[in-house]
């Protein structure tokens, strides 16, 4: 087989992404060996492992112990809603956009005090090491985990008030807008921002995934007068889920 410019192992990785879309590898196929890859493309059997791990990499092949790499069953993507607030709604987004969906999504949280990192503090407006209430969710679909989110809020505005616990209280889990409004502080705006990295390897365990697989990361910020009032990283498997917005047009 000819190269061009492109690396020899993007080209094998390539031609065997190509098989593995048209079916030629179907799923639970055995990927071609290491020594078969070498021969067929007339590659060495450094282009040869580097291949299988582009393909690694992207979630199209796992590795099964004393077996060897096989093709990956990929999932139909299905779709997370965000559309924002709706007031009246008295239930968190997710809950309003599962319920949207006709599903019926249920999540396990957990919240405890520390000191903002320089990062979360930037986020927040505030100084490092200033006291935050943390809450890590983990969300479900049909007992499936879905998605995972860590909050931080700056004790400052809701520290010794009914709404200091996220999930407790008379509006434990009615979402940042309705709580904060509890507490005389009217949300006006929201800031998100989506990015792609792969997972940590603790966010794949709980996921599902295995080392490579990309997670989308919303970084997600509830705005108070210009104040921000708490961040958010919302985490979702890239492979298993596609973000979709609904923005009204003004």
């Amino acid at each position: 087989m000819t190269f061009g410019e492109q690396p020899a192992y993007l080209r094998v990785a390539s031609d065997l992404r190509e098989k593995i879309a048209n079916g030629s590898l179907p799923p639970h196929t055995r990927l071609p060996s290491q020594a078969r890859i070498r021969e067929e493309y007339g590659v060495s059997d450094t282009v040869a492992l580097e291949a299988r791990k582009v393909l690694m990499a992207e979630g199209l092949v796992e590795g099964r112990s004393g077996s060897g790499t096989y093709v990956r069953e990929r999932p139909v993507p299905r779709r997370i809603a965000r559309s924002g607030y709706r007031s009246g709604a008295g239930a968190s987004p997710f809950r309003q956009e599962q319920t949207a969906d006709g599903v019926r999504g249920t999540w396990e949280s957990r919240s405890e005090q520390e000191g903002a990192s320089p990062e979360i503090a930037e986020r927040l407006g505030i100084e490092a090491g200033d006291r935050v209430m943390r809450t890590r969710y983990i969300f479900r679909e049909a007992g499936e985990p879905m998605m995972l989110s860590t909050s931080w809020e700056p004790l400052a505005v809701t520290g010794r008030t009914p709404v200091m616990l996220p999930e407790e209280g008379p509006l434990g889990g009615c979402g940042v807008v309705e709580r904060m409004a509890a507490i005389d502080v009217v949300v006006d705006n929201v800031v998100e921002q989506v990015g792609a990295r792969p997972g940590l390897a603790e966010e794949l365990l709980t996921l599902g995934g295995v080392p490579g697989h990309v997670v989308m990361v919303i970084g997600r910020t509830y705005y108070a007068s210009g104040r921000a009032v708490e961040t958010a990283d919302v985490v979702v498997p890239a492979d298993r889920y596609r973000i979709a917005y609904h923005l009204p047009v003004r």
